[in-house]
C-alpha cells in the first residue's frame, strides 16, 4: 500500500526513499500551564518557518505542516456535547483525527470497521465528530487527494488500570485498524490513516503548506483550544511527493534530516518481530509488523519510539537506544554511560544519520541531534518559564529582557523539558540516572565476551606459487585486481583512491564474467553529507560490532549481552580460528560451506542454495549460535556459491523462518577484495 497522491514505483522513483529536510521545533509551558496561547504561538513560529517548506509549481499545494498538542479538554467536551456525545473526565478517553475516503460508502465501512475493534478490545466507542476544514486556500494537487478528516472518541475500557495501560490499549485498536483496513475490500482504503489516536496528545496535519495550517483547521484558534506545549513542523521532502499522511508531526516525533539507515533498521527490526514478548502486551501479533514500511524514515523511527515507550521505557530511554551520542571514543565520560550505551548496542543499531528530532509523549517534550550535530537547533528559556526550540532563531518575537538562557542543541546530547517535574532537566543528570537504573557494567563482564579473550584456534595454512594463482582464477581475479586494488592496500594499507565516476561498462551490459557484487551499486543518502572515516573521526565514528543471538528487545535481560564483541567487523585468520574453537554451548560456532558440485553447473545452483538453507535450520538446531558460511575447499570438483548469494539468502531465510536473531552470521570467503564488496556482504546480512 502506498500513500494517496504518491505515484507507483518507476523508473527512478520509489516512494521508499521518503526524506525530509525541514522545519521542526516546539513551545512548551515548563510549569505545565496550559494556554491557548502556547498553540496560537506555536502556529506562529510554525508560519516563520514556511521557508523550511516545500512547494512544487503550484506555490499553495505544500509537502506539508502541522502542529501536536495536548488533548484540549475542554474545548472537546463542549464540542461533543452539542453533538449529543457525552465526555468522561480527562485521561478516561482517547481521540485521534482520522483520515478517511471523501466517498461515504468507503467511509461509513471504515468507520464500522473501527467499531467492531474498539469493542473487541474492551473499550467503548462515544462517537464521531466531523472536524471542521476550510480549504479555501489549498492547492489543486491536495485537494485531489483530501480526506474526509473525522475524530473518533474512545472510552476507556475496565481492563485498562491507568494512563499508560489506556494508551496500549489504543495502540492495539490502531494497529489492528492498520491491518483489517487493507484486508476488508474497502474502496479508496488507503485513504484511512490516523495522525493520532490517544488518550494524551492529538496531530493537526496535512498536505499543507506552515501558512495554511490555521485557516484549514479552525478548532485550531478557539480560545478553548488550550495545551501546554505544542511541537510544530513544516515538511520540505527531498526530491519526493508529497502526502496527507507523510506530512509531520507523527504521533510522537517531528524530525529535521534523514534516517540514513533506514533499510537496514527496518530488516533488523523485522527480523527481531519472532523473539518479542512483553508483559505489556497480550498478544504480541495484534501489533506486528511494528514498522509500516510505506512510511517515510521519519514515519519509521516514530513507529520504532512508539514501541520502546509503550513496552515500558522511559521516553528518554528510548531515545537513547535510538539516537546515541558518540560513546566508545569519548574520554570523559563516565563508565557507568558508556556501560549503558554498550549493553543497548547488544540489543539494536542505531538510526543514524543527520538528524535534529523533537519528541513527545503529552508528559514531557524534547530533543536531541545526531551525534555529529549535522542539523542544527537553538532554544529559548524565558523567564516566564516558556522553552522556544526551534530549527533556527527568530520563529517568535521575545524581547530581549524577557529570555533568562538561550543557546543550541549539541551533538548527542538531549534537551529534555518534564511537565511532570515543571524544570529542564540537565543532560548529565537525566543520563546518569538512565544509566544506574541497572547494573549494565556487571552484566556485560559477566556476559559480553572480547574475541581477544576467546581460546586460540587452529588457523588455517596460507596459499601460495600454483595454489594460491588456481585459487584466484577460480573466484574470478583478474591482473586489474591485483594492480589497482590489492597491490595498494597491501603497500600502503588502505584504499586505492582515482578520479571520481568510474568508466567501467555496467555489469549488466557487460560480454565479459561479472562478479556478482558489480550488479549492484551504493544507495547514496539523497542529501549530500561528507562521509565519515571511523579512523580519522573515532570520537563519533565507530565500527565495533557484536556476534551472536539477540535477546528480545521488548523484556531485555543481563544474558541479552552474551555476545562477542569486535573491534572492527574484518576478522582475520586468526580471529576466525577463534570463532571456530569456541566451546562454549551459548556461542558455539558451525561452518556451513558454500559450495555445489561443479559438474552440476548454473541447474545445481538452485538445489545448493536450498541445501545451504537446510544446513542452516539444522545448525540452528542443535544449538548452533553463529554460523560461519565458507567457501574454502574450491577445486575442480566443487564450485563456490556468489557469497553475496549465499549471504544474502541465508539471511532473508531466517528472517522468514523467525531464526535470523538467533544467530551471528560470519563469513569466510576468497571472491571479495573491493571495499564495496564487503559493504555488500554487511548491508545483505553478515555479522
Amino acid at each position: 500500500m502506498r500513500a494517496p497522491g504518491l505515484p507507483p514505483k518507476q523508473g527512478l522513483y520509489d516512494p521508499a526513499n521518503e526524506h525530509d529536510s525541514c522545519g521542526v521545533g516546539f513551545i512548551v509551558h515548563i510549569k505545565g500551564h496550559r494556554s491557548h496561547q502556547i498553540v496560537a504561538d506555536a502556529l506562529t513560529a510554525l508560519e516563520n518557518l514556511n521557508h523550511r517548506g516545500a512547494s512544487g509549481s503550484e506555490p499553495n499545494t505544500g509537502d506539508g505542516a502541522g502542529v501536536l498538542v495536548q488533548l484540549p479538554h475542554e474545548f472537546l467536551r463542549r464540542e461533543c456535547a452539542s453533538l449529543g456525545v457525552r465526555l468522561p473526565e480527562a485521561g478516561h478517553y482517547g481521540t485521534g483525527l482520522l483520515f478517511a475516503p471523501r466517498d461515504p460508502r468507503s467511509r461509513a465501512q471504515g468507520v464500522a470497521v473501527l467499531t467492531a475493534l474498539v469493542e473487541e478490545e474492551g473499550q467503548h466507542l462515544l462517537g464521531w465528530r466531523t472536524v471542521p476544514t476550510n480549504n479555501a486556500t489549498v492547492g489543486a494537487s491536495a485537494l485531489a487527494v483530501e480526506p474526509e478528516v473525522l475524530q473518533v472518541f474512545i472510552g476507556r475500557g475496565a481492563d485498562c488500570d491507568g494512563d499508560d495501560a489506556f494508551e496500549r490499549k489504543l495502540f492495539v485498536i490502531r494497529k489492528r485498524f492498520e491491518k483489517a483496513i487493507s484486508r476488508w475490500g474497502i474502496d479508496d482504503h488507503e485513504f484511512f490513516y490516523f495522525s493520532s489516536l490517544s488518550c494524551r496528545t492529538i496531530v493537526y496535519k496535512g498536505m499543507l503548506t506552515a501558512l495554511q495550517v490555521r485557516e484549514y483547521f479552525p478548532d485550531l484558534s478557539d480560545p478553548r483550544f488550550i495545551s501546554a506545549l505544542a511541537m510544530f513542523h513544516s515538511r520540505f521532502s527531498t526530491n519526493t511527493f508529497p502526502s496527507w499522511r507523510l506530512a509531520h508531526p507523527y504521533r510522537m516525533v517531528s524530525h529535521n534530516g534523514e534516517i540514513n539507515t533506514k533499510r537496514g533498521n527496518l530488516n533488523w527490526m523485522a527480523a527481531r518481530e519472532a523473539l518479542f514478548q512483553s508483559p505489556h502486551f497480550e498478544k504480541i501479533s495484534k501489533i506486528l509488523p511494528i514498522i509500516d514500511e510505506t512510511g517515510s524514515d521519519t514515519a519509521c523511527l516514530d513507529n520504532a519510539l512508539e514501541l520502546l515507550v509503550l513496552s515500558g521505557r522511559s521516553l528518554p530511554h528510548a531515545m537513547m537506544m535510538l539516537i546515541p551520542e558518540a560513546w566508545q571514543g569519548h574520554e570523559s565520560m563516565s563508565a557507568e554511560r558508556k556501560a549503558f550505551y554498550e549493553y543497548h548496542s547488544c540489543l539494536m543499531e542505531p538510526w543514524d544519520g543527520p538528524a535534529s528530532v523533537a519528541f513527545t509523549d503529552g508528559k514531557n517534550i524534547g530533543a536531541v541531534l545526531d551525534r555529529n550535530g549535522l542539523r542544527p537547533s537553538r532554544f529559548v528559556v524565558t523567564k516566564d518559564d516558556i522553552v522556544v526550540m526551534a530549527s533556527e532563531v527568530g520563529v517568535l518575537d521575545i524581547a530581549p529582557e524577557r529570555i533568562l538562557k538561550k543557546g543550541r542543541l549539541q551533538p548527542g546530547k538531549m534537551f529534555l523539558v518534564s511537565l511532570e517535574e515543571g524544570r529542564i532537566i540537565d543532560d548529565a543528570e537525566l543520563k546518569m540516572k538512565l544509566a544506574a537504573e541497572r547494573p549494565y557494567a556487571e552484566w556485560l563482564t559477566r556476559n559480553l565476551l572480547p574475541l581477544d579473550d576467546a581460546p586460540d584456534g587452529e588457523v588455517a595454512a596460507p596459499l601460495s606459487g600454483d595454489d594460491l594463482l588456481t585459487q584466484q582464477i577460480a573466484f574470478g581475479y583478474t591482473l586489474e585486481d591485483q594492480k589497482y586494488i590489492i597491490a595498494p592496500m597491501t603497500r600502503n594499507g588502505e584504499e586505492a583512491l582515482g578520479s571520481m565516476g568510474t568508466d567501467t561498462p555496467l555489469a549488466v551490459l557487460s560480454n565479459r564474467p561479472q562478479p556478482l557484487y558489480n550488479y549492484f551499486q551504493q544507495l547514496f543518502a539523497q542529501v549530500t553529507n561528507p562521509p565519515l572515516d571511523a579512523i580519522r573521526e573515532e570520537i563519533v565514528t565507530s565500527v565495533k560490532t557484536v556476534i551472536g543471538p539477540e535477546g528480545n528487545l521488548l523484556d531485555p535481560e543481563p544474558e541479552s549481552c552474551h555476545l562477542i564483541s569486535l573491534d572492527s567487523p574484518f576478522i582475520d585468520n586468526e580471529q576466525l580460528a577463534k570463532f571456530k574453537a569456541l566451546k562454549d554451548s551459548a556461542l558455539r560456532a558451525t561452518v556451513i560451506p558454500t559450495l555445489f558440485p561443479a559438474k552440476a553447473g548454473p541447474a545445481g545452483l538452485e538445489a545448493a542454495m536450498t541445501e545451504l538453507f537446510e544446513a542452516a535450520d539444522r545448525a540452528i538446531a542443535i544449538g548452533a549460535k553463529v554460523l560461519i558460511l565458507s567457501d574454502r575447499g574450491v577445486d575442480p570438483a566443487n564450485a563456490p556459491i556468489p557469497m553475496l548469494l549465499a549471504v544474502a539468502g541465508v539471511h532473508n531465510h531466517l528472517v522468514r523462518e523467525k531464526l535470523r536473531t538467533q544467530v551471528g552470521l560470519i563469513v569466510e570467503t576468497a571472491d571479495t577484495r573491493e571495499v564495496h564488496h564487503y559493504a555488500l556482504l554487511i548491508g545483505y546480512g553478515a555479522g
